[in-house]
Protein backbone atom coordinates (compact mmCIF):
# COMPACT_ATOMS: atom_id res chain seq x y z
CA UNK A 1 0.00 0.00 0.00
CA UNK A 2 1.63 3.09 -0.97
CA UNK A 3 1.87 5.82 1.94
CA UNK A 4 0.24 8.85 1.75
CA UNK A 5 1.91 10.71 4.94
CA UNK A 6 2.05 14.03 4.41
CA UNK A 7 1.31 16.20 1.28
CA UNK A 8 2.44 19.14 -0.22
CA UNK A 9 -0.12 21.71 -0.94
CA UNK A 10 -0.36 20.91 -5.10
CA UNK A 11 0.24 17.41 -5.12
CA UNK A 12 1.34 14.30 -2.94
CA UNK A 13 4.98 14.44 -1.07
CA UNK A 14 6.39 10.93 -2.04
CA UNK A 15 6.47 9.55 1.79
CA UNK A 16 7.95 12.18 2.55
CA UNK A 17 8.17 11.14 6.44
CA UNK A 18 9.57 8.19 5.79
CA UNK A 19 11.78 9.71 4.02
CA UNK A 20 12.58 11.44 6.25
CA UNK A 21 13.61 8.83 8.92
CA UNK A 22 15.11 7.33 6.65
CA UNK A 23 17.67 9.73 5.48
CA UNK A 24 18.60 10.94 8.90
CA UNK A 25 19.78 7.32 9.42
CA UNK A 26 21.87 7.22 6.35
CA UNK A 27 22.78 10.56 6.04
CA UNK A 28 23.35 12.94 9.30
CA UNK A 29 20.79 15.68 9.17
CA UNK A 30 22.40 19.06 8.15
CA UNK A 31 22.03 21.94 10.98
CA UNK A 32 20.10 24.64 9.33
CA UNK A 33 22.26 27.90 8.75
CA UNK A 34 20.80 30.05 11.74
CA UNK A 35 18.46 33.27 10.75
CA UNK A 36 21.15 34.97 12.85
CA UNK A 37 24.11 34.58 9.97
CA UNK A 38 25.85 36.50 8.39
CA UNK A 39 24.20 36.40 4.50
CA UNK A 40 23.90 38.93 2.11
CA UNK A 41 20.73 40.89 2.15
CA UNK A 42 20.20 39.92 -1.68
CA UNK A 43 17.30 37.43 -2.12
CA UNK A 44 18.99 34.03 -3.00
CA UNK A 45 18.37 32.20 -5.96
CA UNK A 46 19.40 35.09 -8.07
CA UNK A 47 21.68 34.64 -10.83
CA UNK A 48 25.26 34.62 -9.90
CA UNK A 49 27.69 37.33 -9.82
CA UNK A 50 31.02 35.58 -10.22
CA UNK A 51 32.05 31.58 -11.20
CA UNK A 52 31.18 29.37 -7.97
CA UNK A 53 34.83 27.96 -6.39
CA UNK A 54 36.00 24.32 -7.59
CA UNK A 55 33.32 21.77 -6.47
CA UNK A 56 34.80 19.49 -4.04
CA UNK A 57 34.78 15.39 -4.64
CA UNK A 58 32.19 13.59 -3.00
CA UNK A 59 33.13 11.23 -0.15
CA UNK A 60 30.67 7.85 -0.69
CA UNK A 61 30.14 5.86 1.79
CA UNK A 62 27.68 2.69 1.91
CA UNK A 63 24.24 3.31 3.26
CA UNK A 64 21.99 0.12 2.02
CA UNK A 65 19.04 -0.03 3.53
CA UNK A 66 16.55 -2.68 4.16
CA UNK A 67 14.36 -3.36 1.29
CA UNK A 68 16.46 -1.06 -0.51
CA UNK A 69 19.24 -2.37 -3.41
CA UNK A 70 22.51 -3.29 -2.35
CA UNK A 71 25.11 -1.10 -2.72
CA UNK A 72 23.61 2.23 -2.56
CA UNK A 73 26.20 4.68 -1.20
CA UNK A 74 25.40 8.00 0.39
CA UNK A 75 27.67 11.30 0.59
CA UNK A 76 27.30 14.69 1.20
CA UNK A 77 27.70 17.80 -1.24
CA UNK A 78 28.39 21.44 -0.07
CA UNK A 79 26.15 24.05 -1.75
CA UNK A 80 25.96 28.19 -1.66
CA UNK A 81 23.04 28.87 0.60
CA UNK A 82 23.10 32.16 -1.82
CA UNK A 83 24.63 31.50 -5.35
CA UNK A 84 25.71 34.82 -6.28
CA UNK A 85 28.01 34.83 -2.92
CA UNK A 86 29.20 30.87 -3.83
CA UNK A 87 31.89 31.73 -0.81
CA UNK A 88 29.78 32.40 1.48
CA UNK A 89 27.82 30.67 3.68
CA UNK A 90 27.17 26.99 2.55
CA UNK A 91 24.10 24.34 3.06
CA UNK A 92 24.73 20.47 2.95
CA UNK A 93 22.67 18.30 0.14
CA UNK A 94 22.07 15.24 0.97
CA UNK A 95 23.00 12.63 -2.20
CA UNK A 96 22.99 8.79 -2.96
CA UNK A 97 24.02 6.76 -5.96
CA UNK A 98 23.55 3.14 -7.32
CA UNK A 99 27.07 2.19 -9.54
CA UNK A 100 26.30 0.63 -12.95
CA UNK A 101 26.47 -3.58 -11.88
CA UNK A 102 27.93 -3.71 -15.61
CA UNK A 103 30.50 -1.39 -15.80
CA UNK A 104 31.43 -2.43 -19.44
CA UNK A 105 27.65 -1.20 -20.60
CA UNK A 106 27.61 1.77 -19.02
CA UNK A 107 27.25 5.17 -20.75
CA UNK A 108 26.30 7.84 -18.12
CA UNK A 109 24.75 8.86 -15.01
CA UNK A 110 21.18 9.02 -14.47
CA UNK A 111 19.83 12.01 -12.17
CA UNK A 112 16.01 10.49 -10.26
CA UNK A 113 14.42 13.72 -9.65
CA UNK A 114 11.80 13.72 -6.48
CA UNK A 115 8.23 15.16 -6.33
CA UNK A 116 6.95 17.31 -4.32
CA UNK A 117 7.77 20.20 -3.17
CA UNK A 118 9.62 17.46 -0.21
CA UNK A 119 9.95 14.50 -2.11
CA UNK A 120 13.33 12.59 -1.04
CA UNK A 121 15.63 12.07 -3.64
CA UNK A 122 17.45 9.73 -1.32
CA UNK A 123 14.23 7.74 -0.43
CA UNK A 124 13.57 7.72 -4.27
CA UNK A 125 16.58 5.67 -4.98
CA UNK A 126 15.78 3.08 -2.19
CA UNK A 127 12.35 2.79 -3.56
CA UNK A 128 13.01 2.43 -7.44
CA UNK A 129 16.68 1.80 -7.32
CA UNK A 130 16.51 -2.21 -8.02
CA UNK A 131 13.23 -1.66 -10.40
CA UNK A 132 15.69 1.22 -12.13
CA UNK A 133 18.59 -1.28 -12.23
CA UNK A 134 16.73 -4.11 -14.20
CA UNK A 135 15.37 -1.93 -16.72
CA UNK A 136 18.69 -0.18 -17.84
CA UNK A 137 21.05 -3.08 -17.97
CA UNK A 138 23.99 -1.49 -16.12
CA UNK A 139 23.66 1.78 -18.70
CA UNK A 140 24.13 4.06 -15.80
CA UNK A 141 24.72 5.08 -12.42
CA UNK A 142 21.82 5.95 -10.62
CA UNK A 143 22.07 9.28 -8.25
CA UNK A 144 19.93 11.54 -6.84
CA UNK A 145 19.79 14.42 -3.91
CA UNK A 146 17.37 15.30 -1.19
CA UNK A 147 16.62 19.08 -2.22
CA UNK A 148 17.76 21.95 0.03
CA UNK A 149 14.89 21.65 3.02
CA UNK A 150 14.24 18.01 2.76
CA UNK A 151 15.38 14.36 4.46
CA UNK A 152 18.84 14.55 5.24
CA UNK A 153 19.76 17.98 3.51
CA UNK A 154 19.73 21.23 5.02
CA UNK A 155 16.57 22.10 6.83
CA UNK A 156 13.91 25.31 7.79
CA UNK A 157 11.20 25.65 9.92
CA UNK A 158 8.35 27.74 10.38
CA UNK A 159 7.95 27.43 14.06
CA UNK A 160 3.58 26.33 13.17
CA UNK A 161 1.35 24.55 15.78
CA UNK A 162 0.08 20.96 15.04
CA UNK A 163 -3.04 22.28 14.52
CA UNK A 164 -1.91 24.32 11.50
CA UNK A 165 0.05 21.50 10.23
CA UNK A 166 -2.48 18.48 9.86
CA UNK A 167 -3.12 17.88 5.88
CA UNK A 168 -6.87 19.40 5.93
CA UNK A 169 -4.89 22.77 7.53
CA UNK A 170 -1.42 22.90 5.10
CA UNK A 171 -4.42 22.21 2.70
CA UNK A 172 -6.85 25.33 2.38
CA UNK A 173 -9.89 22.95 2.78
CA UNK A 174 -13.09 25.51 3.49
CA UNK A 175 -15.29 25.29 5.94
CA UNK A 176 -18.13 23.01 5.37
CA UNK A 177 -20.69 25.49 4.24
CA UNK A 178 -17.90 27.32 2.20
CA UNK A 179 -16.41 29.74 4.33
CA UNK A 180 -12.63 30.89 4.07
CA UNK A 181 -12.45 33.17 7.34
CA UNK A 182 -10.32 30.41 9.20
CA UNK A 183 -8.51 29.58 5.71
CA UNK A 184 -7.62 33.11 6.10
CA UNK A 185 -6.80 33.73 9.10
CA UNK A 186 -4.79 30.50 9.15
CA UNK A 187 -2.67 31.42 6.05
CA UNK A 188 -1.98 34.87 7.21
CA UNK A 189 -0.50 33.45 10.57
CA UNK A 190 1.57 30.68 8.68
CA UNK A 191 3.10 33.08 6.09
CA UNK A 192 3.87 35.19 9.47
CA UNK A 193 5.71 32.58 11.53
CA UNK A 194 7.39 31.60 8.26
CA UNK A 195 9.13 34.96 8.07
CA UNK A 196 9.31 34.94 11.63
CA UNK A 197 11.29 31.90 11.81
CA UNK A 198 12.51 30.29 8.62
CA UNK A 199 15.68 32.67 8.02
CA UNK A 200 17.92 32.84 5.00
CA UNK A 201 17.58 29.06 4.95
CA UNK A 202 13.45 29.19 4.23
CA UNK A 203 13.89 31.89 1.91
CA UNK A 204 16.49 30.01 -0.71
CA UNK A 205 14.22 27.28 -0.53
CA UNK A 206 12.99 27.54 -4.65
CA UNK A 207 13.01 25.72 -7.97
CA UNK A 208 16.09 27.83 -9.46
CA UNK A 209 18.04 27.01 -6.42
CA UNK A 210 17.07 23.52 -6.42
CA UNK A 211 17.95 23.12 -10.60
CA UNK A 212 21.77 24.82 -9.92
CA UNK A 213 22.20 22.58 -6.72
CA UNK A 214 21.57 20.12 -9.19
CA UNK A 215 24.05 21.15 -11.71
CA UNK A 216 26.43 21.58 -8.98
CA UNK A 217 25.97 18.18 -8.24
CA UNK A 218 26.66 17.30 -11.79
CA UNK A 219 30.01 19.03 -11.48
CA UNK A 220 30.59 16.98 -8.08
CA UNK A 221 30.24 13.45 -10.30
CA UNK A 222 32.44 15.12 -12.72
CA UNK A 223 29.50 14.20 -15.60
CA UNK A 224 29.81 16.82 -18.85
CA UNK A 225 26.10 15.70 -19.19
CA UNK A 226 23.38 13.87 -17.00
CA UNK A 227 19.93 11.94 -18.30
CA UNK A 228 17.54 11.84 -16.20
CA UNK A 229 13.57 10.87 -14.91
CA UNK A 230 11.94 13.82 -13.10
CA UNK A 231 8.54 12.76 -11.77
CA UNK A 232 5.63 15.54 -10.68
CA UNK A 233 6.88 18.77 -9.35
CA UNK A 234 10.68 16.59 -10.78
CA UNK A 235 9.25 17.30 -14.36
CA UNK A 236 8.76 21.21 -13.70
CA UNK A 237 12.45 21.06 -12.22
CA UNK A 238 13.85 18.66 -15.08
CA UNK A 239 12.10 21.44 -17.70
CA UNK A 240 14.10 24.18 -15.68
CA UNK A 241 17.15 22.45 -15.43
CA UNK A 242 16.74 21.80 -19.33
CA UNK A 243 16.12 25.15 -20.03
CA UNK A 244 19.08 26.92 -18.11
CA UNK A 245 21.49 24.32 -18.97
CA UNK A 246 20.92 22.32 -22.29
CA UNK A 247 24.45 21.69 -23.08
CA UNK A 248 24.57 19.55 -19.74
CA UNK A 249 21.37 16.95 -21.05
CA UNK A 250 21.65 13.71 -22.54
CA UNK A 251 18.12 11.89 -21.82
CA UNK A 252 15.38 13.43 -20.40
CA UNK A 253 12.52 11.98 -19.19
CA UNK A 254 9.80 13.88 -17.47
CA UNK A 255 6.92 11.74 -16.14
CA UNK A 256 3.24 13.02 -14.55
CA UNK A 257 3.80 16.50 -16.08
CA UNK A 258 2.09 20.02 -14.79
CA UNK A 259 1.44 23.09 -16.64
CA UNK A 260 4.70 25.13 -16.52
CA UNK A 261 2.66 28.76 -17.02
CA UNK A 262 5.59 30.98 -15.29
CA UNK A 263 2.38 33.97 -14.15
CA UNK A 264 1.17 30.76 -12.01
CA UNK A 265 3.57 27.80 -11.20
CA UNK A 266 2.30 25.71 -8.24
CA UNK A 267 -0.79 27.80 -7.83
CA UNK A 268 -2.18 26.31 -11.05
CA UNK A 269 -0.96 22.93 -10.84
CA UNK A 270 -3.19 23.18 -7.29
CA UNK A 271 -6.34 24.45 -9.29
CA UNK A 272 -5.65 21.52 -11.71
CA UNK A 273 -6.28 19.26 -9.23
CA UNK A 274 -10.00 20.15 -9.41
CA UNK A 275 -10.14 18.77 -12.35
CA UNK A 276 -7.33 15.67 -11.80
CA UNK A 277 -10.06 14.26 -9.06
CA UNK A 278 -12.94 14.23 -11.19
CA UNK A 279 -11.23 12.98 -14.25
CA UNK A 280 -10.04 10.23 -12.28
CA UNK A 281 -13.11 8.97 -10.21
CA UNK A 282 -14.57 6.82 -12.50
CA UNK A 283 -12.06 4.47 -12.57
CA UNK A 284 -12.64 4.25 -8.75
CA UNK A 285 -15.99 3.97 -9.23
CA UNK A 286 -15.34 1.12 -11.38
CA UNK A 287 -13.78 -0.74 -9.11
CA UNK A 288 -16.15 0.18 -6.42
CA UNK A 289 -19.02 -1.54 -8.37
CA UNK A 290 -17.37 -4.04 -9.90
CA UNK A 291 -18.95 -7.49 -8.28
CA UNK A 292 -15.67 -8.49 -7.49
CA UNK A 293 -15.88 -6.35 -4.52
CA UNK A 294 -18.46 -8.26 -2.71
CA UNK A 295 -15.93 -11.11 -1.86
CA UNK A 296 -13.83 -8.61 0.25
CA UNK A 297 -17.24 -6.73 1.55
CA UNK A 298 -15.91 -3.64 -0.18
CA UNK A 299 -18.76 -2.97 -3.16
CA UNK A 300 -20.23 0.53 -2.51
CA UNK A 301 -23.08 0.25 -5.25
CA UNK A 302 -24.20 -2.03 -8.30
CA UNK A 303 -23.23 0.57 -10.42
CA UNK A 304 -20.42 2.82 -11.01
CA UNK A 305 -22.72 5.65 -11.34
CA UNK A 306 -23.78 5.73 -8.26
CA UNK A 307 -20.44 5.71 -7.03
CA UNK A 308 -20.06 9.40 -6.97
CA UNK A 309 -23.18 11.00 -5.59
CA UNK A 310 -23.26 7.97 -2.99
CA UNK A 311 -19.61 9.63 -1.70
CA UNK A 312 -21.10 13.55 -2.13
CA UNK A 313 -24.03 12.61 -0.08
CA UNK A 314 -21.85 10.99 2.83
CA UNK A 315 -19.62 13.99 2.96
CA UNK A 316 -22.47 16.04 3.29
CA UNK A 317 -23.39 14.10 6.26
CA UNK A 318 -20.21 13.80 7.95
CA UNK A 319 -19.82 17.75 6.92
CA UNK A 320 -22.96 17.89 9.29
CA UNK A 321 -22.62 15.02 11.77
CA UNK A 322 -18.95 14.26 11.95
CA UNK A 323 -17.87 10.92 13.16
CA UNK A 324 -15.71 9.41 15.96
CA UNK A 325 -12.79 7.16 15.10
CA UNK A 326 -10.22 5.35 16.57
CA UNK A 327 -8.34 8.76 16.76
CA UNK A 328 -8.96 10.83 19.66
CA UNK A 329 -10.00 14.39 19.26
CA UNK A 330 -10.22 13.86 15.18
CA UNK A 331 -13.45 13.05 13.84
CA UNK A 332 -14.42 11.72 10.33
CA UNK A 333 -15.38 15.07 8.81
CA UNK A 334 -16.50 15.32 5.19
CA UNK A 335 -13.28 17.13 4.84
CA UNK A 336 -11.04 14.34 5.96
CA UNK A 337 -13.43 12.22 3.63
CA UNK A 338 -12.87 14.47 0.82
CA UNK A 339 -9.18 14.20 1.37
CA UNK A 340 -9.02 10.81 1.64
CA UNK A 341 -10.36 10.46 -1.67
CA UNK A 342 -7.69 12.83 -3.02
CA UNK A 343 -5.15 10.85 -1.42
CA UNK A 344 -6.34 7.20 -2.70
CA UNK A 345 -7.18 8.56 -6.21
CA UNK A 346 -3.24 8.64 -7.13
CA UNK A 347 -3.15 4.80 -6.99
CA UNK A 348 -5.16 1.74 -7.47
CA UNK A 349 -3.38 0.21 -4.77
CA UNK A 350 -4.93 2.83 -2.38
CA UNK A 351 -8.86 2.15 -3.25
CA UNK A 352 -9.43 -0.60 -0.59
CA UNK A 353 -8.11 1.59 2.37
CA UNK A 354 -10.78 4.21 0.81
CA UNK A 355 -13.50 1.81 0.24
CA UNK A 356 -13.14 0.59 3.93
CA UNK A 357 -12.87 4.05 5.29
CA UNK A 358 -16.54 5.00 3.40
CA UNK A 359 -18.19 1.84 4.95
CA UNK A 360 -16.86 2.82 8.64
CA UNK A 361 -18.46 5.72 8.10
CA UNK A 362 -21.80 3.94 6.64
CA UNK A 363 -22.16 1.94 9.73
CA UNK A 364 -23.83 3.03 13.00
CA UNK A 365 -21.80 0.52 14.74
CA UNK A 366 -18.25 1.09 13.16
CA UNK A 367 -15.83 3.31 14.45
CA UNK A 368 -13.54 4.32 11.36
CA UNK A 369 -10.20 3.73 11.57
CA UNK A 370 -8.27 7.13 10.06
CA UNK A 371 -4.78 6.68 8.56
CA UNK A 372 -1.38 8.39 9.85
CA UNK A 373 -2.00 11.42 7.06
CA UNK A 374 -5.50 12.51 7.70
CA UNK A 375 -4.55 12.07 11.45
CA UNK A 376 -1.37 13.16 12.76
CA UNK A 377 0.13 16.94 12.32
CA UNK A 378 3.15 17.08 9.52
CA UNK A 379 6.10 17.66 11.04
CA UNK A 380 7.16 21.55 10.69
CA UNK A 381 10.56 21.00 8.91
CA UNK A 382 8.32 19.35 6.12
CA UNK A 383 5.49 22.09 5.64
CA UNK A 384 8.10 24.72 5.47
CA UNK A 385 9.69 22.92 2.30
CA UNK A 386 6.59 22.30 0.89
CA UNK A 387 5.29 26.05 1.35
CA UNK A 388 8.30 27.96 1.21
CA UNK A 389 8.39 26.89 -2.23
CA UNK A 390 5.78 27.46 -4.10
CA UNK A 391 5.07 30.71 -2.42
CA UNK A 392 9.08 31.55 -2.92
CA UNK A 393 8.63 31.15 -6.58
CA UNK A 394 5.92 33.49 -7.51
CA UNK A 395 3.56 35.92 -6.42
CA UNK A 396 0.08 35.12 -5.85
CA UNK A 397 -1.17 38.86 -6.20
CA UNK A 398 -4.70 38.45 -5.64
CA UNK A 399 -6.91 40.29 -3.24
CA UNK A 400 -8.08 38.48 -0.81
CA UNK A 401 -11.57 39.62 -1.59
CA UNK A 402 -11.49 37.35 -4.72
CA UNK A 403 -10.86 33.86 -2.86
CA UNK A 404 -14.39 33.79 -1.57
CA UNK A 405 -16.32 33.82 -4.98
CA UNK A 406 -13.40 31.61 -6.12
CA UNK A 407 -14.40 28.77 -4.21
CA UNK A 408 -17.94 29.19 -4.05
CA UNK A 409 -17.36 28.68 -8.01
CA UNK A 410 -14.85 26.09 -8.07
CA UNK A 411 -17.13 23.96 -5.81
CA UNK A 412 -20.14 24.02 -7.75
CA UNK A 413 -18.33 22.98 -11.08
CA UNK A 414 -16.12 20.23 -8.76
CA UNK A 415 -17.63 19.01 -5.82
CA UNK A 416 -15.34 16.44 -4.71
CA UNK A 417 -12.66 19.15 -4.16
CA UNK A 418 -15.00 21.42 -2.15
CA UNK A 419 -13.02 24.46 -3.34
CA UNK A 420 -9.80 23.79 -1.74
CA UNK A 421 -7.63 23.48 -4.78
CA UNK A 422 -8.54 27.28 -5.28
CA UNK A 423 -8.59 28.42 -1.74
CA UNK A 424 -6.60 30.87 -0.48
CA UNK A 425 -2.96 29.76 0.73
CA UNK A 426 -0.07 31.39 3.02
CA UNK A 427 1.42 33.03 -0.29
CA UNK A 428 -1.22 35.51 -0.42
CA UNK A 429 0.62 36.97 2.59
CA UNK A 430 4.32 35.97 2.17
CA UNK A 431 6.25 38.62 2.95
CA UNK A 432 9.64 37.89 0.48
CA UNK A 433 9.01 38.50 -2.80
CA UNK A 434 10.43 36.15 -5.76
CA UNK A 435 14.50 36.87 -6.62
CA UNK A 436 13.29 36.53 -10.19
CA UNK A 437 10.12 35.51 -12.32
CA UNK A 438 10.20 31.84 -13.05
CA UNK A 439 12.25 30.51 -16.39
CA UNK A 440 9.69 30.48 -19.32
CA UNK A 441 10.17 26.56 -20.71
CA UNK A 442 10.29 27.19 -24.39
CA UNK A 443 11.42 24.72 -27.52
CA UNK A 444 14.71 26.16 -27.67
CA UNK A 445 17.43 23.28 -26.97
CA UNK A 446 18.29 19.78 -27.90
CA UNK A 447 15.77 17.54 -29.05
CA UNK A 448 16.46 15.02 -26.25
CA UNK A 449 12.98 15.01 -24.31
CA UNK A 450 10.83 12.20 -23.89
CA UNK A 451 7.17 12.92 -21.48
CA UNK A 452 4.78 10.19 -19.99
CA UNK A 453 1.64 10.83 -18.86
CA UNK A 454 -1.00 9.20 -17.25
CA UNK A 455 -4.17 10.29 -19.06
CA UNK A 456 -6.21 10.29 -15.67
CA UNK A 457 -3.92 11.60 -13.84
CA UNK A 458 -5.56 13.34 -10.25
CA UNK A 459 -2.70 15.15 -9.44
CA UNK A 460 -1.11 16.49 -12.78
CA UNK A 461 -3.82 16.53 -15.01
CA UNK A 462 -3.48 15.06 -18.56
CA UNK A 463 -4.96 19.00 -19.57
CA UNK A 464 -1.63 20.55 -17.33
CA UNK A 465 0.92 17.80 -19.53
CA UNK A 466 -0.53 19.11 -22.98
CA UNK A 467 0.52 22.41 -22.06
CA UNK A 468 4.11 21.95 -20.94
CA UNK A 469 4.18 19.71 -24.39
CA UNK A 470 3.19 22.33 -26.45
CA UNK A 471 5.81 24.59 -24.62
CA UNK A 472 8.36 22.09 -25.44
CA UNK A 473 7.73 22.09 -29.12
CA UNK A 474 10.13 20.12 -31.23
CA UNK A 475 12.09 19.29 -28.40
CA UNK A 476 9.77 16.59 -26.88
CA UNK A 477 7.62 13.41 -27.73
CA UNK A 478 4.98 12.27 -25.66
CA UNK A 479 3.67 9.33 -24.48
CA UNK A 480 0.34 9.13 -22.97
CA UNK A 481 -0.51 5.75 -21.11
CA UNK A 482 -4.32 5.51 -20.83
CA UNK A 483 -4.62 4.78 -17.38
CA UNK A 484 -5.14 6.14 -13.79
CA UNK A 485 -2.82 7.22 -11.12
CA UNK A 486 -0.15 9.45 -10.36
CA UNK A 487 3.13 8.29 -11.66
CA UNK A 488 3.72 6.56 -14.97
CA UNK A 489 6.78 4.66 -15.32
CA UNK A 490 7.35 1.80 -13.08
CA UNK A 491 4.24 3.03 -11.53
CA UNK A 492 0.98 1.91 -13.05
CA UNK A 493 2.26 -1.69 -15.07
CA UNK A 494 1.86 -0.58 -18.48
CA UNK A 495 4.05 -2.69 -19.81
CA UNK A 496 4.61 0.13 -23.22
CA UNK A 497 4.85 2.91 -21.20
CA UNK A 498 7.82 1.22 -19.22
CA UNK A 499 9.04 -0.11 -22.76
CA UNK A 500 9.30 3.66 -24.33
CA UNK A 501 11.08 5.00 -21.65
CA UNK A 502 13.85 2.28 -21.02
CA UNK A 503 14.07 1.88 -24.85
CA UNK A 504 14.45 5.78 -24.91
CA UNK A 505 16.76 5.43 -22.14
CA UNK A 506 18.92 3.08 -22.92
CA UNK A 507 19.11 3.27 -27.02
CA UNK A 508 18.36 7.19 -27.21
CA UNK A 509 15.32 6.05 -29.43
CA UNK A 510 12.00 7.69 -29.13
CA UNK A 511 9.02 8.01 -30.55
CA UNK A 512 8.90 9.75 -34.13
CA UNK A 513 5.63 11.34 -33.09
CA UNK A 514 3.73 11.42 -30.12
CA UNK A 515 2.17 8.13 -29.26
CA UNK A 516 -0.43 6.66 -27.02
CA UNK A 517 -0.36 3.51 -24.87
CA UNK A 518 -3.37 1.58 -24.43
CA UNK A 519 -4.40 0.86 -20.90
Amino acid sequence: MTSYAHKGLFRALSTTAVATALTASVVPAATAVPATSPVPAAHPGTPPARASTAVPALSWRACAQSGGPAGQECAELPVPLDYRHPDGPQLTLAVSRLRSDRPAARRGTLLVIPGGPGGSGVQRLTQKGAALQGQLGGAYDIVSLDPRGVGGSTRASCGLPAADRQLVTVRSWPAADGGIAENTARARRTADACARNGGPVLRSLTTADEVRDIDRFRQALGEEKLSAWGVSYGTYVGAQYAQKYPQHTDRWVLDSNGDPDPSRVARGWLANMAVGVEDRMPDFAAWAADPARAGDGLRLAQQPDEVRPLFLALAAKLDREPKETTTPGVPLTGTLLRQALQSAVASDDAFPRLAQLIKAAQDPAATPVLTPDLSQAIPDEDAAVAIGVICNDVRWPDPVSSYGPAVAADRAAHPLTAGMPVNITPCTFWKDAPAAPPARITDQGPSDILMIQNRRDPETPYSGALKMRAALGGRARLVTVDSGGHGSYLGTGNACGDRTVTRFLTTGLRPAHDTECAG
